[in-house]
């Protein structure tokens, strides 16, 4: 590994630390909700890209994945999975499918800036709907690898270390 990188990565944890700290009131709420899902019979695994403990097989009604800080749950086996975007779903644009990790992970990384405001400003924005500019951003970091802050002007906020 280069300085530079060692440098930039070295630099990055405090703020990874901090928004981790930042968002635990809402990890707490995965890990509830992941603890009821292991009684029931769902697996748990560390993420380390996704900063994010992964609870699969939760038994939900309906398929899907929600994540809450640093806790992403879903139905699923595996968020290795392609799924159309919002737009796609709702008509607005003919798209290819996308990563149900990467859509996952921008809104971990989402999390960690807006910490306990995320909930309340996810539900202000629209809720789950592809007018919500919170989806569209996750979406486009799972299109693109780029762009996961939903409120940049100019340029997409950058990517945490992997």
């Amino acid at each position: 590994m280069t300085r530079a990188r060692q440098a930039r990565c070295n630099a990055g944890w405090p703020c990874l630390a901090l928004g981790i700290l930042w968002t635990s009131p809402n990890t707490l709420l995965g890990l509830l909700a992941g603890g009821i899902g292991l009684v029931l019979g769902a697996r748990v695994r560390w993420r380390p890209r996704a900063l994010a403990l992964v609870f699969g097989r939760m038994p939900w009604v309906s398929p899907g994945a929600l994540t809450l800080g640093n806790v992403i749950l879903h139905t699923g086996g595996s968020l290795d999975v392609a799924c159309f975007t919002y737009a796609h779903r709702a008509g607005r644009a003919v798209e290819p499918r996308v990563s149900l990790a990467d859509h996952e992970r921008a809104h971990v990384y989402q999390y960690m800036v807006l910490g306990p405001l995320f909930l309340p400003l996810y539900l202000l924005c629209g809720g789950v709907s592809v007018h919500n500019p919170l989806e569209r951003a996750a979406d486009r970091y799972a299109r693109c690898g780029a762009g996961w802050w939903p409120f940049a002007r100019s340029s997409p906020a950058p990517t945490p270390p992997a």
